[in-house]
């Protein structure tokens, strides 16, 4: 009962800061699966991982929606962009071992937050990546704020492609890699864009956690999945009420600081 209630509690933090930076929390949570579970296959690890995301992600979405600030134009051709990415990623992670896993997502991990430090602001790279026709956005949130946006759709779904990969390998999720090419390479506003990329983790979460669900690896780790999933839900709906008082920058430096660290801590993990 005791392990189960400290899942729980897991969750709640998960939940509400990878909901805060949009990330679905994922990139947290494998990392603390690794220490907890040293002899957890990868495919376990990341079915339990996805099937929080899709959680957080889905929690997250819904108090994103009620505050208009999701993109679901951009996120429908976002999100069938991850799908095939997801699929053979998901598959992918049953013949990989424990330690490649590990040094992966470190490196991976340490990449982004070095990116995140150097260029922290909207549109750093807008101007390498926005060329050709570009597609024109305005949404207007809950709060009467108005938010006008262009970028190269086609730049976004190839980025999704990949993410959708790399986050269902990993079970990461995908939003520390989608929130900044979004905000840095398309010029999305960092409070559109970790909504958006909320919604697009839920669909894509989603399509991974049923391929570990055939394969079987799921069922090995539901359990931890539950109880950490109760908790990411309510952790949710508090991450995306404190994001309008959080400034954009102090989002990207948080989530920066925190991929830093946990990236280091794997790779000088055994």
């Amino acid at each position: 009962m005791q392990h189960g209630i400290l899942l729980v509690a897991l969750g709640f933090l998960i939940g509400t800061f990878g909901t805060l930076i949009g990330a679905g929390g994922g990139f947290i949570l494998v990392p603390i699966l690794i220490l907890v579970f040293p002899d957890m296959p990868p495919d376990v690890l990341t079915s339990i991982s996805l099937a929080v995301v899709f959680l957080n992600a889905s929690s997250g979405s819904i108090a994103y929606g009620r505050m208009k600030r999701i993109d679901y134009k951009s996120a429908f051709y976002f999100a069938l962009a991850t799908l095939p990415g997801s699929i053979l990623g998901a598959m992918l992670t049953s013949v990989i071992s424990r330690h490649l896993f590990n040094m992966i997502l470190g490196v991976l991990l340490i990449v982004i937050s070095v990116f995140l430090f150097l260029k922290p602001s909207q549109g750093a790279y807008a101007n390498k990546f926005n060329r050709g026709k570009l597609v024109h956005r305005t949404l207007t949130d809950s709060s009467g704020e108005v938010h006008k946006f262009s970028f190269n759709i086609w730049v976004g779904i190839i980025i999704s492609f990949f993410v959708g990969f790399l986050s269902s390998l990993l079970g990461i999720g995908g939003g520390i890699i989608h929130v900044p090419a979004l905000v840095s390479l398309l010029d999305f506003p960092i409070h559109i864009a970790t909504a958006t990329s909320h919604f697009i983790l839920a669909i894509m979460a989603l399509s991974g956690t049923i391929v570990h669900m055939i394969d079987g690896s799921f069922w090995e780790g539901w359990q931890t999945a539950v109880f950490i999933g109760i908790g990411v839900v309510v952790g949710a709906q508090l991450g995306a009420g404190l994001s309008h008082r959080v400034k954009p920058k102090g989002i990207i430096i948080a989530l920066a600081g925190a991929l830093f660290i946990v990236g280091i801590r794997l790779l000088f993990t055994k």
